[in-house]
C-alpha cells in the first residue's frame, strides 16, 4: 500500500478538521471528490486504506482519524481525535478537568459492564472518587444531563425483567406501532413510558424510575 501523502489525501484532512466529525456516505463522497480534484489514484472500496496514508503522517502529531459505529442509527462515522492529553489539548475542551475526570470514569463503569449500560446511581456515586476535585451530587448530574445533551453520552431504558437495554430513539421507533408493548428479548410488559420520536434523547420519560435508568457511550459500540 502506498504510503505518500498527497494534496488528495490534505484536502480531506482539511474538510474533516473543519467538520470536526463526519458520517460515512459523506466520507465516501469526499474520498471520491479529493481523488479525482488532484488526480489521485480512487477506488470506492479503498476509503480505509486512504485514511490509513493520513493516519500513518498525523501520528508524529498524536492525532488519528477514527471510525466509530453510533448506537442511535447504526451508521458509520469518521472523526479526527487527540491520542495525548496535554495541557493544551485540555484547554480545547469546554468542560473543567474534574468534568472530564467524571467522564472518563463513566466511560471505565460502561466498558466494564457485561451489559454495555451504567446507572445515573453510579455514576453520580463516581463524584465523590474524582482525584482532581470533587463534585457535589446535583452538580455531577448536570455535567450528565450536559454530556446526554452534546451526544457524548445516550440515555437508555431497561426492562425490569430480563435487563435488556434501549436507547430511547430506538425504543421511540420499536414500539411507535404498539399499543401495549412489550420487551423484545422476554416479551414481558415494557413499563416505562415510550419517548417520542422526534423529542430529543436528553429527555427521559418522567414516569421511569431512576434507578432504572441507564447511560451508554454513544459514537463506537464496544465489540
Amino acid at each position: 500500500m502506498a504510503t505518500q501523502m498527497t494534496d488528495g489525501h490534505r484536502r480531506f484532512l482539511q474538510v474533516l478538521m473543519s467538520h470536526g466529525i463526519m458520517e460515512g456516505s459523506v466520507a465516501r463522497t469526499l474520498h471520491r471528490d479529493c481523488c479525482e480534484i488532484h488526480k489521485v489514484y480512487y477506488a470506492h472500496d479503498k476509503l480505509d486504506d486512504f485514511i490509513n496514508v493520513v493516519n500513518i503522517h498525523l501520528q508524529p502529531f498524536f492525532m488519528q482519524i477514527r471510525k466509530g459505529m453510533s448506537e442511535d442509527d447504526g451508521r458509520t462515522y469518521y472523526a479526527l481525535v487527540n491520542l495525548a492529553e496535554t495541557e493544551i489539548s485540555k484547554m480545547a475542551s469546554d468542560y473543567t478537568e474534574n468534568e472530564l475526570e467524571l467522564f472518563r470514569k463513566t466511560m471505565d463503569v460502561i466498558i466494564i459492564s457485561e451489559s454495555g449500560f451504567a446507572s445515573s446511581t453510579n455514576i453520580l456515586n463516581l463524584a465523590d472518587q474524582l482525584k482532581t476535585k470533587k463534585m457535589k451530587k446535583k452538580e455531577a448530574e448536570q455535567v450528565l444531563q450536559n454530556l446526554v445533551q452534546e451526544k457524548w453520552l445516550s440515555e437508555s431504558q431497561v426492562c425490569e425483567t430480563c435487563g435488556i437495554g434501549m436507547h430511547l430513539p430506538c425504543a421511540g421507533k420499536y414500539f411507535k406501532a404498539q399499543t401495549e408493548p412489550h420487551c423484545p428479548h422476554c416479551n414481558e410488559f415494557w413499563p416505562h413510558e415510550i419517548p417520542e420520536i422526534n423529542r430529543p434523547d436528553s429527555q427521559l420519560p418522567s414516569s421511569a424510575p431512576r434507578e432504572r435508568r441507564r447511560t451508554s457511550s454513544s459514537g463506537t459500540r464496544r465489540r
